[in-house]
Parts: C-alpha cells; sequence; structure tokens
C-alpha cells in the first residue's frame, strides 16, 4: 500500500521527478567517474610494481622529487646480500605531438624490470644509444612504428622497439636510456630513485618480516633515504593524496546540489499534497507512517538517479580512453565497491534530502491539512 501510494505521488509530476532523477545523477555520476578513476588509478600504479617484481622503492623526500638522488649510490645498494636486483630509474612528463602528452620511462638496459615487457616489435635498447621504445597505446596513439624517428625535448630518437606491458602505466608510456633522459632533461647524474628486488626470504622468515629488516638495512646503508614498499608508494604519496582530495571536493559539490534538489522537490510535494495527507491522516495514518511515506518517494528518487549517474559515471570513464592528450589512456573502469558507495550516498542523500519535508508532512494536524485549499 505505502510503495502503491509513493509511486502514484511521483508519477502525478512526472517531468518533476525526471529532473529530480537526472539531478542525483549528476552527483552520482561525477562521484562514480572522478572517485572511481582514483581508485582504479592507485591500483594500477600498484601493478605497476606487482608485475614488475619490484618490493622496495628507494626515495629520498617524495615521488615529487623526480630527479635528487645520486644514480652511484645504486651499487651499495647491490651489495647488500637482501637485495637481488636494484635499477635506478628517473622520468619525465614530455610532448611526443603537439596534441599528445606522455610520460617517458629512464632505465639502464641491464634492469630486471625488462623481464615484465613483452617487445611486439623490434627489440631493446642497447647502453646509451639515441633510441626509445614506446608502449603499445601510446605508439598507437602517435602513429609510430619501428624504424621511425621522433622528437623528444628538441632530440630525435629512433624507436627501436614497441612494447606490451602488464599493466596500462607502462603500456602507455615510453622508455629510453636512462642517461639519454638524464641528458635531455638536464639531470645530471641524478635519478629519482631506486626500484629494489629482494631476495628470498631466510628459512622460518616471514615476508613481513623479511621486507621490515630490507628496509632498515637499506636505510642503513644509504642515510637520507627512504625505502618504502613498493604498494605503500602507490597509496600514500601527494599525488594520490591531492588525486582523493580533487576528487571527492568536486563529488560533495555536485551532491550538495543533488541534496537541494530533492529537497525542493520533496517540500513542493508536500506543499501540494496538504490535503491529501489531511485525508490519509483523518483514515487513521500516523504521524510516523506519514513520515515514511514521504521518505518513501525521496528514496525512489534518490536510488533511481544513483542508477542512472552509476551508468553515466561508468561511461563518462570509458570515454577518457579516447582523450589524445594522455597517449590513448587505457579504460579503466570502477570497481564493484565504487558502485556500491554510490548507490549507498544516493539513498543517504534522499533521506537527507527528504527529512524536514517529511518531518513538516507528518505533524500537520489533520483538521488544518483537510481546510487547506
Amino acid at each position: 500500500m505505502l510503495f502503491q501510494v509513493a509511486f502514484a505521488n511521483i508519477w502525478r509530476r512526472p517531468f518533476r521527478a525526471v529532473f529530480t532523477a537526472c539531478g542525483v545523477a549528476l552527483g552520482i555520476g561525477a562521484f562514480v567517474a572522478l572517485v572511481g578513476f582514483a581508485d582504479a588509478f592507485e591500483k594500477e600504479w600498484q601493478r605497476f610494481y606487482v608485475t614488475k617484481g619490484t618490493d622496495i622503492c628507494v626515495l629520498r623526500g617524495s615521488l615529487l622529487n623526480k630527479a635528487s638522488t645520486d644514480e652511484a649510490l645504486v651499487e651499495k645498494l647491490r651489495d647488500l646480500p637482501i637485495v637481488a636486483g636494484a635499477a635506478p630509474v628517473s622520468f619525465d612528463l614530455v610532448d611526443f605531438t603537439p596534441d599528445v602528452s606522455g610520460v617517458t620511462q629512464g632505465w639502464v638496459d641491464t634492469s630486471f624490470e625488462f623481464e615484465s615487457l613483452t617487445v611486439l616489435q623490434g627489440r631493446r635498447f642497447r647502453g646509451d644509444e639515441a633510441g626509445i621504445m614506446l608502449g603499445e597505446i601510446l605508439a598507437n596513439s602517435i602513429g609510430a612504428k619501428v624504424g621511425d624517428r621522433i622528437e623528444v625535448q628538441g632530440a630525435p630518437l629512433e624507436v627501436v622497439g614497441i612494447f606490451r606491458a602488464q599493466e596500462s602505466f607502462s603500456t602507455s608510456s615510453a622508455i629510453l636510456p636512462l642517461h639519454q633522459l638524464q641528458k635531455l632533461s638536464d639531470l645530471g647524474s641524478k635519478v629519482a630513485g631506486f626500484h629494489v628486488r629482494l631476495s628470498a626470504p631466510a628459512p622460518g622468515e616471514s615476508q613481513e618480516d623479511h621486507l621490515r629488516r630490507a628496509q632498515s638495512l637499506i636505510e642503513a646503508r644509504l642515510p637520507g633515504l627512504k625505502a618504502v614498499r613498493a604498494g605503500e608508494v602507490a597509496h600514500d604519496n601527494h599525488i594520490m593524496n591531492f588525486v582523493r582530495s580533487m576528487a571527492w571536493s568536486t563529488s560533495l559539490i555536485a551532491l550538495l546540489i543533488a541534496v537541494l534538489g530533492i529537497a525542493n522537490t520533496m517540500a513542493m510535494s508536500v506543499f501540494e499534497q496538504t490535503r491529501e495527507i489531511g485525508v490519509l491522516r483523518a483514515l487513521g495514518w500516523g504521524r510516523w507512517r506519514i513520515m515514511r511515506l514521504i521518505l518513501l518517494e525521496s528514496s525512489i528518487l534518490g536510488i533511481a538517479g544513483g542508477l542512472l549517474g552509476v551508468a553515466a559515471g561508468s561511461v563518462g570513464l570509458w570515454m577518457l580512453a579516447f582523450i589524445r592528450i594522455y597517449g590513448g589512456w587505457p579504460h579503466i573502469y570502477p570497481s564493484p565497491r565504487t558502485f556500491a558507495e554510490a548507490m549507498c550516498l544516493a539513498w543517504c542523500i534522499s533521506l537527507l534530502a527528504g527529512f524536514l519535508p517529511a518531518h513538516r508532512g507528518a505533524g500537520l494536524p489533520p483538521t488544518t491539512a483537510l481546510r487547506y485549499e
């Protein structure tokens, strides 16, 4: 009975209901697209390290200090028995064409991280040659193939290989000899840090204890540098904190607009249904039942808008793959957790927006409501 009355009240004003649901969809869509992107970005960043077998990143300060560590320190890392492999790395953001930018990584040709790549065409670069390897997505985006010469930071480099990685960050980036990147970006002998692969734990030693011991040994060996677990680099850093903050702040603004839209709709609905509420009260409906009816109406609008918003936000994320300026960003899909959070948010803001109109409607005396014209 309650659901029938609620749906009937909503369908009496279909255009208002549709516009209100669209307002909720705007807020939920922004949440799914922005917060979903931030979460997917973090997970993909974690996969960047996991698929390469990197256990620890050795950094000075934060990731924003892209070249602040002396490359020669890598030899001290390699001398540690607990270290199976250590590779200096650096990076930069460069323009490959007037329309496409992408991340360029600087590696040494002996880096263990090459094991995670599949060379589709051409070969790996050798030594410090003036060559560059392109990820498959980036190569397709700029229309480059093996043997072409592309300009990076004003210098022509030959495309020696096109590769595919197990995660999308690398496949959307370029890799060139570390010393070439240092030269082109005026980094001198500095690098962003070192990626470290650890040896196997000692018999009876847990992985957690092994990582903790490695961090202590590395930081003791290289004072002033931090040994950070690869997973923590992707989760807790200035870049991710900024991305999360921007996603949530923008989403909250859109959600506030959705709250105001539902509140206005429900206030108008209560105002227009004053006589009907009086009749229901006269027929024996209590205040709590009237309140439940109005909150049910707002919940239906919120959930309908939430479903639309989830669909719209998913489409928005899918369309990111077609923005050429980012070198053909790969498809990123929000997680089921993001969908669940979005629907809970839609329901919560509908209850929040409908509470005051519901309280006012439930508080109308039957006699006053029946006399209302």
